[in-house]
């Protein structure tokens, strides 16, 4: 059995289809099912087994001799939400009960970490051990991340095969149900499909052009590969860097899917809004050398190619993957 935590959220159902399409099919999904708008993720998938996440933690131990591998890449997500106490219980808590079963039966575990754990970047974007521990988030959400990553490297027992992966600005389908927290292309397609034009921030930093703020955007693909490649590798436990491993304006990213939808660019600049100014993120990008180093094989889609399949084999049929 392959266990798969947030089973029907945006980055572990796509993990499913790619575990399905490789001949994987006794999958335990676990995850609060009590949302429908995240039921169409499932559809169409074979799972052998739901389970709760309240009662996971119990279903592991009792079921551990049959688990193959643990992806546990559930979370709450929110980098807005401000409850330190509801972060420590569903992010850092829940996955040290999971990091202390798995150990304890020995399985095989890969876990969702983030680049939010950069902040602001005045360290950079390595992911070098040493420097993770002095790493300031910006926000809850990236501080209960970087709490787990910490606690991680302090452990002196472990999964005899473990990773924690750092996700950056992940895009593709099944992140419908995510609202305000979905990725940018997903925006910018229903803002141009809505309004033929889209605003961006305008940048408040000296040096930097309106629309030349920098991220690395990873399309999910490439993601849920590298998860189906680490769950055959089983060596070289450590944190590792996950996203394209190249920073992208957002003016790329926009008039990449303007053309997606062969459309003229229509461009507006916006003032960025006083409550997120000074946390606003003006450059990320994953060092990718770590995950290389280790063997991983495949080449990563360009911003160009990732947008276009998309908006056109997804975003406009509203197909999920």
């Amino acid at each position: 059995m392959i266990v798969v935590t947030g089973a029907a959220g945006f980055i572990p159902s796509c993990l499913i289809r790619k575990l399905n399409d490789e001949g994987f099919y006794t999958i335990v999904a676990v995850d609060d099912f009590s949302h429908p708008e995240k039921e169409e993720n499932l559809k169409g998938k074979q799972i052998s087994q739901f389970v709760d996440r309240k009662d996971f933690s119990g279903w592991l131990r009792k079921n551990a001799w049959e688990v193959e591998f643990v992806f546990h890449l559930g979370a709450r997500t929110d980098t807005t939400e401000k409850s330190v106490a509801l972060f420590d219980e569903l992010n850092l808590n829940y996955s040290k009960e999971v990091w202390s079963i798995c150990t304890e039966f020995q399985i095989p575990l890969v876990y969702a970490s983030s680049a939010a754990t950069y902040g602001n970047g005045e360290l950079g974007y390595d992911d070098n051990h040493d420097i993770i521990p002095q790493l300031k988030p910006l926000n809850p959400y990236g501080q209960s991340k970087q709490d787990f990553d910490v606690w991680v490297l302090q452990q002196e027992k472990s999964p005899f095969f473990w990773a924690g992966l750092k996700f950056f600005n992940v895009y593709g389908p099944n992140e419908y149900h995510k609202e305000k927290m979905a990725s940018v292309i997903f925006h910018a397609y229903h803002q141009i499909k809505k309004n033929r034009k889209m605003n961006l921030f305008q940048s408040h930093r000296p040096g930097i052009e309106n629309g030349h703020q920098k991220r690395d955007f990873v399309y999910v693909k490439d993601v849920v590969s590298v998860c189906y490649w680490l769950m055959h590798h089983r060596k070289d436990s450590a944190i590792y860097n996950l996203g394209s491993g190249k920073a992208r304006t957002f003016l790329d990213l926009v008039n990449s899917t303007f053309q997606a939808m062969d459309l003229e660019p229509k461009i507006e600049f916006i003032p960025t809004p006083i409550e997120i100014r000074d946390s606003y993120q003006y450059f990320t990008e994953a060092n990718m050398t770590k995950i290389k180093a280790a063997g991983y094989p495949l080449e990563f889609h360009s911003l160009e190619k990732g947008i276009d399949e998309y908006v056109k084999s997804y975003l406009i049929s509203e197909r999920y993957w």
